[in-house]
């Protein structure tokens, strides 16, 4: 029997089942074969339970699938596979308990071979639990986002069978489980180390063969084959293949993608019994101080957070996925944080064939209880089996924010505004079993697992007792706290804090006609500013500080005036970390790229993906080359100022010939000019002058510049109001 064979004999059971609500009574009857299941309701698998009206806000509820299968042959294997289920499960199968699942983003795989030799018709029953939280500082279920986010509405509940289930067909011995990194990478030779673990039902001899190939033509690059004796039940092996010469695959700005198919056959006697492909591109990424290099290459990152792309995430494709990466790439960014949660594998295929690099979050947000640790633990590894062979993927980071911030949700009472807002909470600087414990033991697991990638042990942590360097930062200067401008001052104070930005924004308004109905858009400003708050979360008091609704006179020119004060934290905030590159900033990530429903958040793009202002901002700051002045307040003091100008450019390439031009007009004054020349070096920060501006009359105030270039034109605009 072939391997073909085998794939043949395979088949799904996504579709139409049956589902009720759980309790305890009805779960101990779930799994019998007589079970009169017709008066159930109907769902679908793949799916969330909260989309069927009878079950949909349960914390548990009862699936049961009617199949028929034909008798086993007797040297082949059956396997039931659930590639996705939330966020725990019990399983039956003819009656019979199969065993139980914890954690949604890794497969479950259950040995059914015997219950499949003696009928041909069978019924699987599954009891999914997804509680609700009990204590938001002491969750239970590893969800990340799906449960706990302040970019959905609270208690959206994420249970169901979300991936496909189905059952698979192999010979005696099955690959369990596959782990493919690639150890060591240049022109001349790559180091693959393969792992896995093999389930054999007796003890056999086998025969494990490895081959690589090139992923677009199939052309052979390496092979290794080797003989091993396995005992009953699981066994591991690890081992090498090095392929010579090998096509290095980088990120999108920087060079080409191919791809490798690395497949292990498990072959008794020359049959195959099993056979599993990954494909992986091969490259080497390195973060030190918190500068990139890949392929010994440096790069400045630029990036955006990515939630899930919908709250039915169970129904978002491939091609979604793809539209995403693409929107990103099409802003200038070459990475993307995979926020508080792990998507369908579909987003890391899409991700290594567009060239995005991808920070992957563990899903951890938040406070979590302690029982936690050791199934956070396995997770964590099974993260690394399941995914670590994706190229895209270039950090692990093993919790987010492990101390939450202090959010403006509330009443626009006591709110307080200072120059660094919570980074001075004590919270911030004491231990904690969250950051202390919890994190360090997912950080452990994640580098025994993956010793190729670095691995961040929380994110958004500042410096403090048990950790002096803290991690990477989150600074919301312009919204959360403080001024733009102000994230200068502390870069010239404290310079470890902007090393990486892996959050920063403003929420804004999207023009969604959905949120202002329910806010009650036509009796602006008399709106509903609860629902705004409670359904649509805004932070309403932070909205209010800079666009109060008093100054308007209609709802859209309210929300405008929200996207204008995004875009503008977003575009000064790029622009002050893109001077700063590499001294000591080796990146950002915006916070965040899409809504996955309509909502009151950061994104600069709607649930429909219809571009915020914020948007266009991300995009123009994020250019490859762009010059810049420091002028990133809104007003200017009468008087003289001094304003420096920069030109920063990504590009591989000197930068030959170009043309700088100045120009400085502000009311009651003529027109100053100023015109500079010269080249500019690849991945470089130039500093071209520090310049006298003359704002002697009260009004407005334009600094314009451009660049010119062979082949490069941009340009920037700074207005200022003069008092």
């Amino acid at each position: 029997m072939t391997g073909n064979n085998h794939q043949e004999a395979s088949f799904s059971l996504s579709g139409e089942w049956q589902v009720s609500r759980s309790d305890e009574i009805s779960r101990r009857s779930a799994g019998d074969v007589g079970l009169d299941d017709s008066g159930w309701s109907k769902a679908t698998v793949p799916g969330q339970w909260r989309d069927t009206d009878d079950v949909a806000d349960a914390d548990a509820v009862l699936y049961r699938k009617h199949f028929g299968c034909p008798l086993s042959a007797r040297e082949t294997r059956r396997w039931l596979v659930f590639e996705g289920l939330c966020y725990q499960g019990d399983i039956w199968l003819d009656g019979a308990y199969l065993g139980d699942t914890e954690g949604y983003f890794a497969p479950h795989i259950f040995d059914i071979t015997e219950h499949l030799a003696t009928r041909d018709s069978h019924v699987l029953a599954v009891e999914a639990t997804c509680p609700k939280m009990s204590d938001e500082d002491e969750k239970k279920n590893i969800t990340g986002v799906l449960q706990h986010w302040d970019q959905v509405i609270p208690g959206l509940n994420p249970g169901g069978i979300w991936r496909d289930v189905r059952v698979e067909q192999t010979g005696a011995v099955r690959l369990q489980e596959l782990k493919v990194l690639v150890l060591e990478a240049d022109i001349d030779r790559a180091i693959i180390r393969c792992s896995a673990k093999l389930d054999s039902a007796g003890n056999h001899s086998v025969v494990v063969k490895t081959n690589a190939s090139k992923a677009n033509t199939g052309q052979p690059s390496a092979s290794h084959e080797q003989n091993v004796i396995l005992a009953t039940a699981t066994n591991e092996i690890e081992w090498h293949v090095a392929i010579e010469q090998p096509e290095l695959w980088w990120p999108h700005s920087m060079g080409p993608q191919p791809l490798y198919n690395i497949n292990v056959d498990v072959e008794i006697d020359g049959v195959s019994s099993h056979e599993q492909t990954r494909r992986i591109g091969i490259r080497t990424f390195q973060l030190t101080n918190w500068i990139a290099t890949i392929n010994g290459e440096r790069l400045f990152l630029k990036g955006a957070n990515l939630g899930p792309a919908s709250i039915h995430f169970a129904e978002i494709s491939s091609e979604d996925h793809r539209r995403d990466l693409t929107l990103a790439r099409d802003a200038h960014l070459n990475l993307i944080r995979v926020h508080g949660h792990i998507p369908s594998p579909d987003l890391y295929n899409e991700a290594d064939e567009l060239g995005m690099l991808l920070w992957q979050d563990f899903p951890l947000q938040w406070g979590h209880a302690r029982g936690i640790r050791n199934q956070a633990m396995e997770q964590a590894a099974s993260l690394v089996n399941n995914f670590g062979h994706h190229p895209s993927i270039v950090v692990w980071s093993a919790h987010n924010e492990p101390s939450k911030p202090i959010r403006g949700h509330q009443s626009t009472e006591n709110a307080t505004y200072t120059r660094y807002g919570s980074m001075a909470d004590p919270l911030q600087q004491l231990p904690s079993w969250n950051r202390s414990i919890l994190d360090r033991g997912i950080k452990q697991a994640l580098k025994e697992a993956d010793p190729t990638r670095p691995i961040v042990a929380h994110s958004g942590v500042l410096p403090n007792v048990m950790n002096l360097k803290g991690t990477d930062s989150h600074l919301y200067f312009g919204w959360q706290h403080g001024e733009v401008n102000n994230l200068r001052v502390l870069a010239s104070k404290f310079p470890r804090l902007v090393e990486f930005v892996s959050e920063f924004g403003a929420q804004a308004l999207p023009h969604d006609p959905e949120i202002a109905q329910a806010a009650g858009a036509d009796h602006f400003p008399d709106i509903d500013t609860e629902i705004l708050q409670n359904i649509y979360g805004a932070e309403l008091q932070l909205l209010i500080r800079k666009t109060p609704l008093n100054q308007f006179s209609h709802w859209d020119l309210w929300v405008t005036a929200t996207q204008l004060r995004q875009a503008e934290i977003i575009r000064h905030t790029v622009e002050i970390l893109r001077t700063l590159k590499y001294r000591p900033t080796g990146g950002y990530c915006q916070f965040m790229l899409a809504d996955a429903m309509p909502y009151v958040s950061y994104a600069v793009l709607d649930n429909k993906r219809r571009p915020k202002l914020g948007w266009r901002a991300l995009q123009a700051a994020s250019q490859p080359v762009i010059v810049v002045a420091d002028l990133h307040s809104s007003t200017l003091e009468l008087g003289s100022h001094d304003c420096e100008i920069h030109v920063i450019s990504d590009i591989r390439e000197k930068i030959v010939a170009a043309i700088i031009t100045v120009k400085w007009e502000c009311s009651g004054s003529d027109p100053i000019e100023w015109v500079f020349k010269g080249n500019f070096e690849a991945d470089s920060v130039t500093r071209i002058t520090s310049l006298t501006l003359p704002a002697i009359h009260r009004g407005a105030g334009n600094l314009k510049i451009s660049l010119k270039a062979p082949q490069i034109e941009v340009s920037n605009t700074y207005s200022v109001t003069i008092r």
